[in-house]
């Protein structure tokens, strides 16, 4: 937006004031106005308010325009110059209301041009945001925009509005389409950017939108801590089956490198021996081990413990392996071939496990198919192939928090690749 010295710079400079002076023709004043004279009794108070606004004393400046106000019978000419000091020393304090007081009669009289209009605009739009007048700024902003102004920075002082009113269609639709104009012009979205549209969806409730912000922030910007950032937010959303799904939200941890202390690794091993995934838990132990979080300290004994029950685990896993393939066909839903084929790919036999997680769900009544899909990605990527799997997460449909875990696994695996 442009500053409080350009705008009191247009409004002091073009009023040329003086005890003889008018408005100048950068307000689209003509030859034959500019003849006009102000009068002394006006023309005092205009000149004491422009020494008050190059002394950043605004307040002040308004009210010796209010003084210049007070003079009875008062010429066009008058009512011009009084109007440009009024904008100008409204600009600097603040005074949103007084600043659109000024424009109005400045535009009416037909002092201003297309210029100076649209400056004017968009200094009364910032103004009524800074004021947290977010109704008043969004309404400033569109008039700007519809009288022909293009300033990016008033399309963010727009969309700010728009978000601080409520508006969160409006502040989606705008922030998409920008994001759409900057990819086709080769340019990538700003993160405040795609932060704004990641805000307003969740605010919304918009899945799609919030899909579009998670896949592009991660993709423009990734790091550590915005996939430990996105990966916080779920479990706050009501839709979102955090108990059921805590295991994989550290698997994506793992993978993201955000296990921060002993004690992630800890009850991320722990889950996945509970959940039938010995080996995956011993994985997580290992990588503890060598991050130097376990094995340490006054802790480490425990951790040690740990260690050894994972063994323990792997080896009752294997020992009751045909029993369990066993039963797994005799039953008459899916479920436990997709437990078992998922352990088999974390045990490093990703071949057998994507067959058995297909089997599965071939074999259906599966109590939740959604996860079946997820899980057979995952498999998939264990095996290292991330063309399949990001194939099987892509038809992960569900509602309660399967569909944004195979969306933040598909980023993940593109950005692993590069």
């Amino acid at each position: 937006m442009k500053t409080l010295k350009t705008l009191v710079a247009v409004a002091v400079g073009a009023l040329a004031l003086s005890l003889s002076g008018a408005p100048g023709a950068e307000f689209g004043v003509s030859q034959a106005s500019a003849q006009e004279s102000v009068r002394k009794e006006i023309g005092t108070h205009l000149t004491e308010a422009s020494k008050l606004i190059k002394a950043g004393k605004y307040k002040e400046a308004l009210g010796k325009v209010r003084d210049a106000e007070a003079v009875g019978g008062r010429t066009q000419a008058e009512n011009n110059a009084i109007e440009g000091m009024r904008v100008a020393a409204a600009s600097g304090a603040g005074d949103a209301d007084s600043m659109v007081k000024g424009f109005e009669a400045l535009k009416a009289a037909g002092r201003l041009g297309q210029a100076q209009q649209l400056q004017m605009m968009e200094s009364i739009a910032g103004t009524y945001l800074r004021n947290k007048d977010n109704a008043k700024a969004l309404a400033w902003a569109q008039r700007y925009f519809k009288e022909g102004g293009n300033s990016p920075a008033m399309k963010q002082v727009q969309q700010n509005a728009q978000f601080l009113s409520g508006d969160m269609s409006a502040t989606i639709r705008d922030t998409l389409d920008e994001i759409a104009a900057d990819e086709k012009a080769g340019r990538a979205p700003s993160r405040d950017k795609l932060n704004l549209l990641l805000f307003a969806a969740q605010k919304k409730g918009d899945a799609n939108a919030e899909g579009v912000a998670t896949e592009k922030l991660l993709n423009y910007y990734p790091d550590p801590k915005l996939w430990a950032q996105i990966l916080g937010s779920l479990p706050q959303k009501k839709s979102f089956a955090s108990d059921r799904y805590q295991l994989d939200l550290y698997r994506l941890r793992l993978a993201t490198g955000n296990m921060r202390e002993a004690n992630d690794y800890m009850e991320m091993a722990q889950l996945a021996a509970q959940a039938g995934y010995p080996e995956e838990g011993k994985q997580v132990v290992d990588k503890g081990l060598a991050a130097g979080l376990l094995g340490q300290g006054t802790e480490g004994a425990r951790h040690k413990r740990l260690a050894d029950l994972m063994v323990k685990k792997i080896g009752e896993a294997k020992a009751g392996a045909a029993a369990n393939e066993k039963a797994a066909e005799e039953t008459k839903d899916g479920n436990a071939f997709v437990t078992l084929g998922l352990a088999n790919a974390f045990g490093g036999d990703a071949k057998k496990g994507v067959s058995q997680i297909e089997q599965g769900i071939a074999k259906g009544n599966l109590k939740r198919p959604e996860d079946a899909k997820l899980y057979l990605g995952l498999a998939y990527y264990l095996g290292g192939d991330s063309a399949r799997a990001q194939g099987a997460w892509k038809t992960v449909r569900g509602t309660d928090g399967s569909a944004e875990l195979a969306r933040l696994w598909i980023i993940q695996s593109r950005s692993a690749k590069r």
